[in-house]
């Protein structure tokens, strides 16, 4: 009887502890089918489907008048479902032929344990046509879109380009990548947990959004007067960079704005990266030359340290500390006003007027003009051009700055700021886009004209604005004017400061910049020609001719009346030209081409080359022909050598410095042996002989003689001292 209530009593525990497990395990089912279900269904669903994703339509970009700069086409990309592939090997022999692809490589692909594979993204239009044609099992087409730059290299630094996976890699194309990459789409496959195909399966298609569209502030036929004088500028000079940018003064709204070299946006894997990457309006730092003279001359008629009647008196140099800089003008420019120092673009002038303004007035206008800083343009890359700290600054640097020399600047950095002249004093950011829209036309966002600060007064931009006009009618920028139109503007020459600091001879930025018209500026227009080549470097004879033809076809464009009274004036009796002196022509055969450069410059004759090297092998005409200053003189440049070369010939080295010497003969596979310090005087074996490489070229150094003092004191600070504007 008592065995017996045991066991009930057991039996009931057991019964309840059975009813409390399957009341538990009842919660339990509740909690994941009711409460957990939804979130447990989609883990499930992403577990089960891959995820194949679909590229969106990027966004297109148009001109300021809507006109297609950039747009997206159709393309069909291949992918294919591993475990839907019947034959692996069969499939890829048939994809690799119709593809142009390696079969053995694509085996490989088809045979992965995966939910899909990309086998080859943006085919042609015949491609896709094969692989239809084929319908392999497993084998499937995805429609995505490839990138079209319809006009190849028209503002390619600028718009950029974008990659394979939709992404924006340079220009336009990286800083607005957010605004125009839209919203990628997916293509959703089910298989099991092995990769098998299971019955019925599932396959979605989550369609992608595209991307907004940007409309810019640049004018499609501006930008192309300014590609065209680009090529011609190629063409004609054959220069390391150059650069043309055009800007409203009145908003800072960029209308164009190219560079060379450049390369074909669509092709853009095979441009070099240093060529495709580099926007020079942007990146390129350079000494401006005499095209800063406006900041010059702009921050001391604001601080009313100079007017225009002053009088100045150029012997042909400034004296300032321990340098002697010379005025480009042999004698110098004698006594002359604040006007003419402009128009003559004066070097002893604008010191004098720099050392009047002293450190602290100078450098708070640079600041004020946005020298030193990103102008906020919105382009990748965008250097802050270089400025010598206000607490290192010296008088002489004072006084270089003043003639554009010890500063570096960006071509956008120097428009940006002569806009503000243009435009009555008033320093606008530079900006390049004017609205964001959506795929409907609908605004997203817009850009508006932003004003930083007022630089200089109305009047001040006002008087400089007509001092600027008397440069381009008058003086050294005459191959500026436009027939019709008042237009004003100053011409810069610049030696390139080397890698290593110090003026690099022979090589040279040329400028102009300017705007138009005088009276109620439509546009400002910097051209920045580096290192051009055959002999012609100066601003006013190869920049400004460029200037003029732009200027001269923006102003038709836009329709601004032309007053047929304008014309270019003549020149007072006294200003023009005397017939040019018959000059001597020196001897520069086997010499390096920086002393060619030198040589011929001090005789007033140009130069032309042909062919590539250091070293000057023939020159046309020979030694001690007369020809009249000014003319051009052929030299033929000799190769570099090469392993195979037995003999080269020896260069003079005479006037070189024994760095120079020893660098110039390294090139050549000979090999310095050097004496003294100085400049050569002395070298063994002589010049033009014909030695074996590796052979030891013997000088002897010795500090300069009277004759070579000017040229030593001055040759390390200062180019432009040698420099015609």
């Amino acid at each position: 009887m008592r065995s017996s209530a045991i066991i009930r009593k057991r039996l009931t525990w057991l019964f309840f502890i059975m009813a409390g497990l399957m009341g538990v395990l009842l919660l339990r089912l509740v909690w994941i089918t009711v409460v957990q279900g939804d979130e447990l269904r989609r883990q499930a669903e992403e577990v089960r489907m891959k995820d194949i994703p679909v590229e969106a339509r990027r966004g297109s970009i148009y001109d300021a008048h809507g006109r297609e700069l950039v747009t997206s086409i159709s393309a069909d990309s291949v992918y294919a479902v591993p475990y839907r592939v019947k034959d692996p090997a069969a499939t890829a022999r048939a994809l690799a032929e119709a593809l142009d692809m390696d079969a053995a490589k694509l085996e490989r692909i088809l045979s992965r344990r995966s939910g899909y594979e990309w086998i080859k993204r943006k085919i042609t239009p015949e491609q896709s046509y094969r692989v239809r044609q084929l319908a392999l099992p497993g084998i499937y087409l995805v429609e995505e879109s490839v990138r079209l730059y319809p006009h190849a290299t028209l503002a390619a630094h600028l718009l950029g380009y974008s990659g394979v996976d939709n992404q924006g890699l340079a220009g336009l194309e990286k800083t607005f990548d957010q605004y125009l990459k839209g919203t990628d789409g997916r293509i959703l496959v089910e298989h099991d947990a092995a990769g098998r195909e299971l019955p019925d399966p599932q396959e979605r298609f989550l369609a992608p959004r595209q991307g907004h569209s940007l409309v810019l502030t640049l004018d499609e036929n501006i930008q192309y007067f300014v590609e065209r004088e680009l090529d011609r500028v190629v063409a004609r000079y054959q220069p390391r960079l150059a650069v043309i940018a055009v800007m409203d003064p009145s908003s800072g709204a960029v209308l164009a704005m190219g560079s060379r070299p450049t390369y074909d946006a669509n092709q853009w894997k095979t441009a070099p990266p240093a060529v495709r990457d580099r926007n020079p309006a942007v990146w390129y730092n350079y000494e401006p030359g005499s095209t800063f003279k406006i900041i010059t001359a702009a921050a001391a008629l604001n601080e009313n340290v100079v007017q225009e009647e002053d009088r100045f008196y150029d012997p042909g140099y400034a004296s300032v500390a321990d340098r002697r800089i010379r005025c480009w003008k042999p004698g110098g420019h004698g006594s002359q006003s604040f006007t003419e120092v402009v128009m003559n673009s004066c070097n002893p002038g604008f010191i004098e007027v720099g050392l009047r303004l002293g450190k602290e007035r100078f450098y708070k206008y640079l600041q004020a003009f946005g020298f030193g800083h990103q102008t906020g343009l919105g382009l990748p890359g965008e250097a802050r051009g270089i400025v010598i700290p206000a607490s290192q600054a010296t008088n002489l640097n004072l006084a270089t700055m003043s003639i554009g020399q010890s500063i570096a600047v960006t071509p956008i950095q120097l428009l940006t700021a002569v806009c503000a002249v243009a435009n009555g004093g008033t320093l606008y950011q530079p900006y390049l886009v004017k609205e964001v829209r959506d795929d409907a036309g609908r605004p997203v966002k817009s850009f508006a004209p932003r004003a930083l600060s007022q630089v200089i007064r109305p009047e001040t931009a006002a008087r400089l604005s007509l001092l600027l006009e008397k440069v381009v009618a008058l003086g050294t920028g005459r191959n500026a004017f436009v027939e019709g139109y008042r237009v004003a503007g100053k011409t810069g020459t610049a030696q390139v400061v080397g890698e290593q600091g110090g003026y690099v001879s022979g090589r040279y930025v040329a400028s102009f910049v300017g705007f138009a018209p005088v009276e109620k500026p439509r546009f400002a227009l910097l051209v920045m020609i580096a290192e051009p080549q055959g002999g012609i470097y100066y601003g006013g004879q190869v920049a400004a001719p460029v200037f003029q033809s732009v200027a001269r076809d923006i102003l038709h464009y836009l329709n601004v009346p032309a007053d047929p009274r304008l014309t270019k004036p003549r020149l007072p009796r006294e200003w023009q030209e005397k017939p040019a002196p018959r000059v001597a022509v020196p001897d520069v055969v086997n010499r390096p081409l920086g002393e060619a450069d030198r040589l011929l410059r001090e005789a007033g004759l140009r130069y032309r080359t042909s062919g590539s090297g250091p070293v000057v092998l023939r020159q046309v005409p020979r030694a001690g022909v007369e020809m009249q200053a000014g003319q051009q003189v052929l030299l033929e440049m000799e190769p570099l050598p090469q392993k195979s070369d037995l003999l080269v010939t020896v260069p003079n080295l005479s006037n070189l410095t024994r760095q120079e010497a020893g660098q110039l003969l390294q090139q050549l596979g000979l090999v310095l042996m050097a004496e003294g310090s100085g400049l050569v005087v002395e070298q063994q074996p002589a010049p033009g002989q014909r030695v074996a490489r590796g052979s030891a070229v013997r000088v002897q150094c010795a500090p300069p003689g009277r004759v070579l003092q000017p040229l030593v004191q001055v040759r390390p600070v200062l180019g432009e001292e040698w420099i015609a504007d």
